[in-house]
């Protein structure tokens, strides 16, 4: 008797070539910044949008509400939100400027390219601090710079994957770091 083709599909496995390759956000920065948040690499939520911190469960926009006084910033539509972060001297970029990764977590991230930040920091003369949006970014920029100039601080995660602090908490621990900087 011969066997029959099943009629369920077969799973395929991914090779390493086959996960995509990601390019991350561009930098937002003018002259007067005086700190620059980076983060790791933008999720997948992020990314479709094409938006910094797009998760609806990412605490980074309330976190900023708290530090620039600003309690509408979270609400506020996207270009008005990062007008109002470069009024209150803050810029945004990641540490890794392109990637492959499936999903959105650090761990999963490979293959990945380093931002410019020697490019970019000639350009910021009023900056004071960089400010590492966990872990990952942390340990990227300073892969990056080697002995850097400006203090490299590293802050809690803002991720909804670093579940470990209440925002309370967040908010707490970017506003000590980042005092002495804004």
């Amino acid at each position: 008797m011969k066997a029959r083709a099943s009629s369920q599909p077969r799973a395929v496995l991914a090779s390493p070539s086959a996960v995509p390759r990601l390019t991350g956000l561009a930098p937002v920065f003018d002259a007067g910044i005086r700190v620059l948040v980076l983060g790791s690499f933008p999720g997948a939520a992020s990314l479709q949008a094409a938006q910094y911190y797009a998760h609806p469960r990412n605490a980074f926009w309330p976190v900023m509400a708290a530090l620039l006084g600003d309690a509408s910033l979270p609400t506020l539509p996207y270009e008005q939100r990062l007008r109002r972060l470069l009024q209150g001297r803050v810029g945004l970029w990641d540490a890794v400027t392109s990637c492959q990764r499936e999903g959105s977590l650090d761990t999963a991230i490979a293959e990945a390219e380093p931002s410019d930040l020697a490019q970019l920091l000639p350009r910021l003369p009023a900056l004071r601090a960089v400010a590492c949006n966990g872990a990952l970014a942390h340990r990227e920029t300073l892969a990056i710079l080697g002995d850097p100039a400006l203090p490299v601080l590293r802050l809690p995660s803002t991720s909804p994957a670093h579940a470990g602090l209440s925002l309370a908490d967040k908010i707490d621990a970017w506003r000590t770091g980042l005092a002495a900087y804004l």
